[in-house]
This record gives structure tokens, sequence and C-alpha cells, in this order.
């Protein structure tokens, strides 16, 4: 049941329905799910464009995109980028028209929160608007689209190691240590377990041979990785135990997963991408919960500003906001270029086949980097406050 003073904040609210609402427009976390059920929408359009919509952007007189390599048509991969782009201009306008809001009797909430109606005349027009651009503007967004993925990658990797953090950190107070001991540990050994296990299957999968020499290296430099991790985490000057090196070596370990699978078929070394190649029922569920991720990935990384915020309040007041709306929209606006290059394989002169997505060598080496960095920026977390403490120590006369 809702209080007296959230139906007073959130006027849509007073009804208790949907369409109360809808109508009064000023629930900010039903707010948050309707731009994510845009955002799902809006990826299913990119797909469908891409596989089966080839013919319909050549009778627009679109599809244009040249240099395609091997001779292949990239109309699919120009629709993408066209949609993509809709989507990347829908989030920035809203971006700019809500930055900065931090109460909820502002304006901006309510636009953010409501406007329905206005909102979708203008998501709707911002959709058309790309396919009316020539072939060469869209070309250029989709190079743009590598860096506007990349901070995307960046800002999701930040997300991810703060919770993980913020989790152990939980974990190790007055309050929860007790309790969470237990626990954490068995989480923590279950994720070890299931990182040596995966690392395995990798080897038995992706590095059959030893001329497999690129997966042996991306498979052992993760194991590598597990072990500085797990090192520089049990340090007395830093002791922040087993559980978050475990759970960031699930991530890596996750991350070098997807950056194999991600290698294009036709190598002996990973002989499942030619199975995924072709269209049959699994490929079709692993496509459908590929593109879920995604939209799940966008959504919880866009109401997580906290991960930014370089000072923390000490209280929260009940007119703030319940979450960075400027930073939510800028998420997915960076999500929209994120999710064009995984259907196009980060690559604009690439034709991708039906029902695949993020296939390629650029695909491979993004993941794999990333892996990288997520390793490095979360030992230099660790490592950082010490170091800081040490120069600051040392500067005290």
């Amino acid at each position: 049941m809702e209080s007296s003073t959230t139906k007073e904040k959130y006027p849509g609210l007073r009804d208790g329905s949907w369409l109360g609402q809808f109508r009064y427009g000023s629930n900010p976390w039903m707010a948050r799910y309707v731009y994510g059920f845009i955002f799902l929408i809006t990826n299913f359009l990119a797909w469908v464009i891409r596989d089966y919509g080839q013919d319909s952007m050549k009778h627009m007189g679109l599809g244009r995109f040249k240099e395609c390599h091997g001779g292949s048509d990239c109309s699919g991969t120009e629709g993408v980028l066209r949609v993509s782009l809709g989507c990347f201009l829908f989030f920035l306008a809203m971006f700019i028209s809500s930055v900065g809001t931090s109460k909820v009797h502002d304006r901006r909430d309510t636009w953010h929160s409501g406007w329905w109606v206005a909102k979708a005349t203008m998501f709707g027009g911002f959709m058309v608007l790309p396919f009316l651009f020539p072939s060469s503007f869209v070309y250029i967004y989709g190079e743009i689209a590598h860096f506007g993925a990349g901070i995307f990658l960046l800002i999701q990797l930040v997300s991810v190691i703060t919770f993980i953090t913020w989790l152990n950190d939980c974990c190790q107070t007055e309050k929860y240590a007790v309790r969470c001991k237990i626990h954490s540990t068995i989480v923590a050994i279950t994720a070890y377990i299931v990182c040596i296990v995966g690392i395995i299957m990798m080897y038995l999968w992706y590095a059959p041979e030893t001329s497999c020499l690129l997966n042996i290296f991306f498979i052992t430099w993760t194991l590598v990785l597990l072990q500085l991790m797990t090192s520089v985490s049990l340090q007395p000057k830093i002791n922040k135990g087993f559980l978050t090196p475990g759970l960031m070596g699930l991530y890596i370990v996750f991350l070098c997963w997807c950056a194999i699978r991600s290698e294009p078929a036709g190598t002996s070394c990973n002989r499942k991408a030619e199975a995924s190649s072709r269209t049959d029922w699994l490929t079709i569920i692993s496509f459908i919960v590929a593109l879920l991720t995604i939209v799940f990935a966008t959504f919880s990384t866009g109401i997580d500003s906290q991960c930014f915020q370089f000072w923390k309040k000490e209280t929260e007041a009940d007119e703030d906001v319940p979450y960075g709306y400027g930073f939510f929209h800028f998420v997915f606006a960076t999500g929209s270029m994120y999710f064009a290059m995984l259907l196009i394989g980060w690559n604009t002169h690439h034709a991708m086949k039906k029902w695949t997505i993020d296939v390629g060598w650029t695909s491979t080496w993004v993941r794999v980097v990333n892996g990288w960095l997520a390793a490095c920026v979360y030992m230099w977390m660790l490592v950082a406050p010490v170091i800081l403490k040490s120069r600051q120590t040392a500067d005290i006369p």
C-alpha cells in the first residue's frame, strides 16, 4: 500500500491503476519500464530490418553502402544503423531535456515520467527521420557509434565492479558480517568452481589442437588474470577476501567465452561457431535471449547512476528524484549505438547472417579487451586507496 507522501509526490498513483499512471504520468519507477520496453521494441525492429527488410530498403532507394566485403548486400547493415540513429536521437533529446533534474516537483520530472502521447509522437518522428538521411551521413554515424558503444561498455564495466565491491563491503559491515560470512564463503567457492570449470570447458571446446594458439592465449590469460585479481585482493593492506575476485572472475570468464564464441565460423578451433551458423530452434532461442540480455544490461546500468557520483549525499530528502534521469537516458543513448554494433558485428562493411549477433573478429577483440580492461580497473580500484593513503602519509611532515 502506497503512503500518502508517495501519492502526493506521484499523483499518478492516486487511483492505483495503470490507466491512472498513464493519465497523470508522474511515476518515475513505472517510466523506466516504459523506456525499457521502447528500447526492446527498437532492438527487435532493427533485427527485422537487418534480416528481412533488405528488399524494402531497396524499394525505398536506400541500402547504398559501398565497399561491402565479399560482394554481400549491406542494406541490412544500413537499416540497423538507421534504426539505431533514430533511437539514439530520441534518448539524446530526453537526456538534454532531463539532465540535472534533482527534485520531483521539477517540471522536467513530469516530462520524464509522463507526457507519453507527446513522447510517442516524438519517438515515431525520430525513427522515421534517419530514413530520410543520405547513406553517407548514416555511414558517418556508424563510425561514431563505435565510440559510443565503447562508452556504454565502460559505463557497464564500472557499474558491475561497483556493485561487486558494494556487495562485499555490505557483507563486511558489523550489521551483516556474522550473517553473511557463511553465505559469502559459499558464493565465493561456487564462483571459483564455475570459473575453473568454465576455463577447462573452453580449453576442450575451443582449443582442441595445439595449433589454436590464439584461443589458448585468450583462455590462459583469463586464468592468469583470475590469479592476479585474487592475489591483489588477499594482500594484507587490501584484505578484500575471495568474494570480489571470485565474482569478477565469473565476469571475465564470461567475457572470454563470449569473445571466442564471436569468432567467425570456418576454423577448426571453433567448431561450435560452425554449428551456430545453422538456423535451428536453439539458434533462434539464443538470439532472442541475447537481445533480451542487451535490453536488461542497458536497463540495469541506466538506473545505477550512483556508481558515477564522486560524492555521496549524507541524507536524501523526500523531494529528491529516485534516480538520475539524465544518466538514465545517456546510458540508453549509448546503448542504442551498442546494440547496432552487436547486430552488425562492429563492422559497417560486413553483412551478418540471419539469426546471428555479435559475430566477427572485431567483436572478438572488443570482448577480449573489455575483459582485460575489467580486470585492470578492478585491481586499480583495490590498489588505488592504499597508494593514495601512502602518499598522503608521506606528505605529512
